[in-house]
């Protein structure tokens, strides 16, 4: 996911990628790159798809850039190896509902998912703006354009204890276990902040802050 990592929102520069792709090259490896969220960045450096299509699979959803329920996704790969993922697809998922895809594909040539693509944008940047005056003095890490934030958690914090805290307050939040990828799990909590008006965003966003800070002391 080298376009606005999910839960840190980082995006890879354009020389990691290159270095990315050497690598690659050099070892003969697959890269398989996610590109659910970097319709989020704007300006971003070009997909690695592009820049080593022969060795490159790309894979993305108008789930997350349109809506939850048009589940339809889609990748892109070289031409030799479309047949091995096609017996795959047909082995688990199969396909999607027809109607499911003509509505995908009828949007995507009349310019529908564009200007939804790009409502995101604003909406997501405008949630961040709104996180940031309401978390305050946290330490955050987060895209502009995103929709989660990443609060690591001082050592006398338990991100357990945040969670469950945050759940009597009617708050779901994510610790870090989920995204782990090594024994060591990092100390922190993740935030997603799409899925409720901004006048509940406010609130639970305070309400976060103050449940941390309480625990810090």
């Amino acid at each position: 996911m080298p376009t606005l990592h999910n839960p840190l929102g980082w995006v890879m520069s354009a020389r990691r990628r290159r270095e990315l792709v050497s690598i690659a090259r050099q070892h003969g490896l697959i890269l398989i790159e996610d590109g659910a969220y970097a319709y989020l960045a704007e300006d971003a450096p070009a997909p690695l798809a592009s820049i080593a299509p022969e060795t490159t699979i790309y894979v993305s959803s108008l789930s997350k850039s349109v809506a939850t329920g048009l589940r339809v996704g889609f990748v892109c790969a070289p031409r030799e190896w479309i047949p091995r993922l096609e017996r795959v697809i047909r082995a688990t998922t199969w396909n999607t509902p027809a109607t499911m895809t003509a509505i995908a594909c009828n949007w995507i040539n009349d310019g529908t998912v564009a200007r939804l693509e790009d409502e995101k944008r604003r909406d997501a940047k405008t949630r961040q703006i709104l996180a940031a005056e309401a978390l305050g003095k946290l330490k955050t890490m987060s895209h502009p354009a995103s929709y989660f934030i990443w609060i690591p958690l001082t050592q006398e914090v338990r991100a357990d204890a945040i969670a469950m805290a945050l759940m009597r307050e009617r708050i779901s939040v994510s610790t870090a276990l989920p995204f782990a990828t090594s024994t060591h799990v990092p100390h922190a909590i993740r935030l997603a902040i799409g899925s409720v008006d901004l006048a509940t965003l406010r609130r639970s966003l305070e309400t976060v802050a103050r449940v941390i800070t309480e625990q810090s002391y």
